[in-house]
C-alpha cells in the first residue's frame, strides 16, 4: 500500500532537494501547505533553510502552526525544520523567536572557540540508545551539516555530534523527529535515514 508522504511547503526551504531525495527511494511525495493534505498524510517532512524568525513568520502566515503542532503521524524536521520544533530560537536579532514547541529545547548560537562558523561539511554522528531513524547506520557515520546555531544535548537528543562543543544532531519526542544535518545531501547514509523514517 502506498503511503501519502507530504513535504510542508513552509515557503522558506530548498524543498526540491528533499523531494528528489525521497523520490530516489521510489516513493512519491507531495509538496503542500494545505492543512487537510498535511493532516491526512502518513508521514510529514518539515524542511527549512534560513532564519527561524523568517520561517516562523511564513508558517504563521500560512496558518500552519496549530496544524503542525497537532499532527499525530511521524514528522521529520530537517535542518532549520528541526530547530523550529523546539520552544524558541535565539537566532533573531531581536533576541528570541518562539518556535513550534513540540520538543523541549532551545536553539542557541554555537560556541566553538577558534573554529569557524557556520559548521559546514561532513561530520560524524553518534546515535544514542535505540534510535529508530539510525537503524542500520553505524555510530561514527558521516552526515552533511550547514549551521551556526544548535540545540544542546539533552533528554530528547537522539544523536549527537561534536564541533567545538557537543550538540544535538537529531532530536526525538513522541511522533516528532528532527535532524540538524541534511540527509538529502548525505549520500547513502542520508538515503538510509530517510528510508527508515518512511518505514516507521
Amino acid at each position: 500500500m502506498s503511503q501519502q508522504i507530504v513535504i510542508v511547503n513552509t515557503g522558506c526551504a530548498n524543498i526540491s532537494s528533499v523531494k528528489f531525495a525521497v523520490e530516489r527511494l521510489g516513493v512519491s511525495v507531495h509538496v503542500s501547505d494545505d492543512l487537510g493534505v498535511i493532516s491526512g498524510a502518513d508521514k510529514v517532512f518539515l524542511p527549512g533553510v534560513g532564519s527561524a524568525n523568517a520561517a516562523m513568520a511564513s508558517i504563521e502566515q500560512k496558518n500552519l502552526i496549530s496544524c503542525i503542532q497537532g499532527l499525530q503521524q511521524p514528522v521529520l524536521g530537517i535542518c532549520l525544520g528541526m530547530q523550529l520544533m523546539v520552544e524558541k530560537s535565539a537566532e533573531s536579532l531581536s533576541g528570541s523567536t518562539a518556535c513550534l514547541n513540540v520538543i523541549p529545547g532551545e536553539v542557541k548560537r554555537m560556541q566553538v572557540g577558534d573554529l569557524r562558523l557556520p559548521h559546514m561539511g561532513w561530520n560524524t554522528v553518534s546515535p544514542q540508545g535505540d534510535a529508530p531513524l539510525f537503524k542500520g547506520i553505524p555510530a561514527g557515520t558521516y552526515f552533511y551539516f550547514v549551521h551556526s546555531f544548535a540545540v544542546a544535548v539533552g533528554e530528547y537528543t537522539m544523536a549527537s555530534c561534536q564541533y567545538g562543543m557537543d550538540f544535538s544532531a537529531a532530536l526525538h519526542k513522541d511522533n516528532f523527529f528532527g535532524v540538524q544535518f541534511h540527509p538529502e545531501r548525505s549520500s547513502d547514509a542520508g538515503a538510509e535515514l530517510l528510508k527508515n523514517f518512511i518505514e516507521l
